[in-house]
């Protein structure tokens, strides 16, 4: 397997999915050779037949050998696309975006190495015992620049939800002096209404300085709450910056992975299974020609 690059733990996982695919495919061959066998036995009693009896026994078996093909091919199709969930789910969990191409499906020479290392490299490992429990599909990479990236990204969010927090709570202290102005003036009107003069006097003089504290307290919860939103932008801003680069970072290591056997090898097995579907189309077309 060396022509694919591989190491030896994927080398065993191809085989491992090699043997999965052979023991269906010869199952499903054996289940064909009994349809022919069945209407051997059950059919071929006598020496003539008439060409009306001929066509009927042929249009049985063509049902049933048509039937046990497009069950492997459906079957064949499904189990692929459960194998390319473990591989998708497994590259979500470091972000990646994980392509294909179908048309390396059809490449008629990767097919022929797998097809030599079938012959060749898939016997010689055929004859170790398989593992009784198959491993999952251990990580690409642990840690690293996204897993760096990422906790650099939830620090910055927990600080911004503080940053908020904070701000909520200046502006609840704002509305809660406005508050207490409000009732002061209401305080200062009825008082005017009810006390004479000296009274509506010394009045004033302690809502001129109630206001004047409030005007102070007002300005520093201002200025508190600029400071803040400063802070806030600037924090946004690194996030955004961090975000950028852990962008960057996803396509970076999407484009090496795609560049790795493993991605080679998933576009090698999918273009292998469309090849073979196209020769039982092509077998089947010249199946009903002859008919």
């Amino acid at each position: 397997m060396a022509d694919f690059g591989f190491n030896e733990h994927h080398q065993n996982e191809v085989i491992n999915y090699m043997r999965f695919a052979r023991s269906n495919r010869a199952l499903r061959l054996k289940t064909i050779d009994s349809c022919f066998q069945d209407l051997k036995d059950s059919r071929l009693m006598e020496e003539t037949y008439t060409v009306d009896e001929v066509s009927d026994m042929l249009d049985g078996l063509q049902v049933l050998v048509r039937g046990e093909v497009e069950m492997e091919l459906i079957n064949t199709a499904h189990t692929n696309v459960l194998l390319l969930r473990q591989l998708f789910s497994q590259a979500e969990k470091f972000y990646l975006r994980l392509q294909t191409d179908i048309s390396e499906l059809e490449n008629r020479e990767l097919l022929e190495q797998v097809a030599e290392f079938e012959k060749t490299d898939f016997k010689a490992n055929s004859k170790v015992n398989q593992e009784t429990t198959k491993p999952k599909l251990a990580p690409l990479n642990e840690g690293g620049v996204s897993e760096l990236l990422q906790k650099e990204i939830t620090r910055l969010q927990e600080d911004n939800d503080k940053l908020k927090a904070r701000l909520r709570t200046l502006e609840s202290q704002a509305m809660s002096a406005l508050d207490e102005k409000s009732k002061a003036e209401r305080a200062l009107k009825d008082l005017q209404k009810s006390q004479g003069d000296q009274q509506i006097t010394n009045m004033e003089g302690t809502v001129a300085a109630m206001q004047a504290d409030f005007e102070k307290t007002l300005n520093a919860n201002v200025a508190s709450q600029k400071d803040l939103q400063d802070c806030l932008v600037s924090a946004k801003h690194d996030l955004l910056r961090v975000q950028e680069q852990l962008s960057l970072a996803e396509k970076e290591l999407e484009k090496k992975f795609q560049q790795t056997a493993a991605y080679r090898n998933m576009k090698e097995i999918l273009t292998k299974k469309n090849e073979q579907i196209k020769d039982l189309r092509k077998r089947l077309q010249r199946y009903e020609s002859d008919e």
